[in-house]
């Protein structure tokens, strides 16, 4: 028997190991967990003035109470005001300024800019009736100026800071949901196109069944077949009519084209400056419409990304008919980056050619590299 390499397993638990790692350091508790420690850490610099002074705790003692007072920090995102409170009990208590700042932050942060004015006068009207108590804080706060220009600061600072991040945060939720929303409205648009095409291309066969059926029914009305041929006139006239109430025609619209549309597309495309190198097989006209119009929707929406992030490059566009399948893939070289100058993208146009490609029973894959961009469609041959 031969041992297996140690090396292979090795990267696989460093690769493991490196995904988890990333994953937890990314998570809003492992973020909670590092702000409590660098509270503590912080506080624990005021050790030995704690220890000197007359506050009724030794090294030991003031040790466990400063950590369960950074441990408040730890549901800070649903229960900020706990370490307010715990903050407030360190100023009358310790003299001890460093729980504020982590506290007022998270309340500014995690309730908003009300909540965090509320807290920051409510410190401030409880640090100043602390100050007025004999021998409170130290020797150096002897004067209104030391309140003013050291306690003041702290939290109206720290404070300002949380509320400017809570509105990055609403900021940032917003931008997402603007996203999504058009990433589910490019959707609901391309769901609108499909239905539209099974329409005009559907409702076309149906009304020549229909005209064909009552040709036929004419024609034989004095034979036995003639009452059969009037039934069949009948259910592609029902079948054409349920058409027409689901699927509502707003407007004045064309069927999306098909395969011969293509060449325009690469001509306009190579007159806005990215050339296209279009290969196709010639089965591919012998499609259905639906399957063409996926056909054209995939490619345009290609061309459309290429012209944002790739202006210049050359365009690779294959369509190939293999057996049973057919196989559309456009792919394009990425150009250096300028910094600064990021293409203006909503990221639905990948949303929508799957959609189209899924409608027929087909998958679509998107690859993205440091310098290539690459979309595979397969969809049946039907």
């Amino acid at each position: 028997m031969h041992a297996k390499p140690a090396a292979p397993v090795f990267r696989r638990w460093a690769a493991s190991g490196r995904r988890l790692a990333d994953g937890w350091a990314g998570s809003p508790r492992a973020l909670d967990v590092l702000t409590a420690l660098a509270c503590l850490a912080l506080t624990a610099l005021d050790l030995p003035g704690l220890a000197a002074a007359d506050n009724s705790l030794n090294g030991p003692a003031a040790v466990v109470v400063l950590a369960l007072g950074c441990a408040t920090l730890l549901v800070r995102r649903r229960m900020p005001w706990v370490s307010y409170l715990a903050a407030l009990l360190f100023i009358g208590w310790l003299h001890e300024l460093t729980l504020i700042q982590f506290a007022l932050y998270s309340v500014g942060r995690f309730r908003g800019r009300r909540a965090g004015i509320l807290a920051t006068v409510g410190y401030v009207a409880f640090a100043l009736v602390m100050f007025c108590v004999p021998d409170w804080p130290a020797p150096r706060g002897e004067t209104l100026s030391g309140f003013l220009s050291v306690v003041v600061p702290i939290g109206v600072l720290a404070s300002a800071v949380g509320i400017a991040a809570c509105r990055h945060d609403l900021v940032r939720e917003l931008t997402a949901r603007r996203a999504e929303s058009a990433v589910l409205q490019a959707v609901q648009q391309e769901r609108t196109s499909v239905a539209r095409d099974v329409h005009d291309f559907v409702g076309r066969e149906l009304t020549l069944l229909t005209v064909r059926s009552e040709v036929l029914s004419m024609r034989a009305r004095e034979t036995a077949y003639g009452p059969d041929f009037e039934e069949l006139a009948d259910t592609a006239r029902r079948a054409h009519l349920v058409l027409n109430e689901i699927i509502v025609q707003r407007g004045e619209r064309s069927a999306t084209p098909g395969v011969d549309g293509l060449r325009a597309l690469a001509e306009e495309s190579g007159r806005a400056g990215s050339p296209v190198r279009l290969t196709m097989d010639p089965d591919v006209r012998e499609l259905s419409p639906l399957r063409q119009a996926a056909v054209y929707r995939v490619v345009q929406e290609c061309l459309t990304n290429a012209a944002k992030h790739a202006h210049g490059e050359p365009i690779d566009v294959s369509i190939a008919v293999d057996g049973t399948q057919l196989r559309i893939t456009v792919g394009n070289a990425l150009p250096a980056r300028v910094p600064g100058r990021a293409p203006v993208s909503a990221g639905s146009g990948t949303a929508s050619m799957a959609e189209r490609v899924e409608s027929l029973g087909g998958t679509l894959e998107a690859t993205r590299t440091e310098d290539a961009y690459l979309v595979v469609a397969t969809l049946p041959r039907g």
